[in-house]
């Protein structure tokens, strides 16, 4: 019975050393009396017991790798504070594990020897401009470098950049004297158009007066001709109706009362405006001035025709 118990403990050992389940996205090597022999990947897998053994577990997920803060010195001699952190994925478990002691490590002083010659060859102001420059540089040299540590850079992203507290106070100012500036600028372009519209507004506001005052003009001459037109034409057909009215029976008697008529009234008026009473000599004057009358209101008729 009791070898039998001491069998099947020795079959569990057996078996438990035998088989292996990878876990998905991982990757373990085997070495075969302690030389490298393979990868398992996920799954159940078989190795030989007391002759095979798990050395390395590696993760291929990618891993966040906080690099720790550090100062740098820019290229105006500036001391800048940066942090940053750093993302990577094994891709070849064999060179992982022999590459290099601790590609941790190695990766983080790498990465951190390459921000500080990145950032050297900038100007402070750089730095804050052109981050995914800087990027973009840590991310190339530390690819190029990990890769004989089986190690796949990712990308590198700066957390913060801090210069010291007297810069902040020189950037704040400049800032406050850049905003200060523009709203300078912004007011004198506003004066500027300001009077660039009023100048307009008066140039046409005076076109238009102009434009009124010369179309004013035209209506007022147009209108004076038209009424000075009205007047003739209605002078001309009331001598027309008069002529008319002469050449018929009794109108030649009618002309002669009217023009006695009006010669007295004119006679009359003298007298009213003037202190000397002004009479005609004898009547024979009246029935002269009405004689002429006639003679030249026979003569009108006759040329009309």
């Amino acid at each position: 019975m009791e070898i039998a118990l001491i069998l099947a403990v020795i079959a569990v050992i057996f078996i438990a050393r035998t088989l292996k389940i990878v876990p998905q996205q991982h990757a373990w090597v085997v070495e075969r009396l302690g030389k490298f022999d393979r990868s398992l990947t996920p799954g159940l897998s078989f190795v030989v017991p007391f002759v095979d053994r798990v050395a390395y577990r590696h993760s291929l997920k990618e891993v966040p790798l906080d690099v720790p803060s550090q100062v740098c010195i820019t290229r105006d001699n500036t001391q800048l504070q940066v942090d940053g952190i750093l993302y990577f994925q094994i891709t070849d478990p064999m060179r992982a594990s022999y590459g290099s002691s601790d590609y941790i490590v190695a990766i983080t002083q790498l990465a951190q020897t390459t921000l500080r010659s990145v950032i050297g060859k900038m100007e402070l102001d750089k730095t804050f401009e052109e981050r995914d420059l800087i990027n973009a540089a840590v991310v190339n040299a530390l690819d190029e470098a990990a890769q004989n540590w089986g190690v796949k850079v990712l990308r590198y992203e700066i957390k913060d950049l801090t210069p010291p507290a007297a810069i902040l106070h020189a950037m704040q100012a400049q800032i406050t004297a850049e905003r200060e500036k523009r709203a300078l600028i912004a007011a004198s372009e506003g004066r500027r158009q300001e009077q660039i519209n009023i100048a307009t507004g008066e140039r046409e506001a005076f076109i238009a007066r102009s434009e009124g005052e010369k179309q004013a003009q035209i209506n007022k001459a147009q209108g004076e001709a038209a009424a000075i037109t009205a007047v003739a034409d209605a002078s001309a057909e009331a001598i027309r109706k008069i002529a008319a009215a002469i050449q018929q029976p009794g109108g030649e008697q009618a002309v002669q009362l009217k023009v006695a008529e009006r010669a007295v009234e004119a006679y009359s008026h003298l007298a009213k405006t003037n202190n000397t009473m002004i009479v005609p000599g004898h009547m024979g004057e009246v029935a002269t001035l009405i004689g002429t009358a006639m003679t030249l209101i026979k003569g009108g008729g006759k040329a009309a025709p």
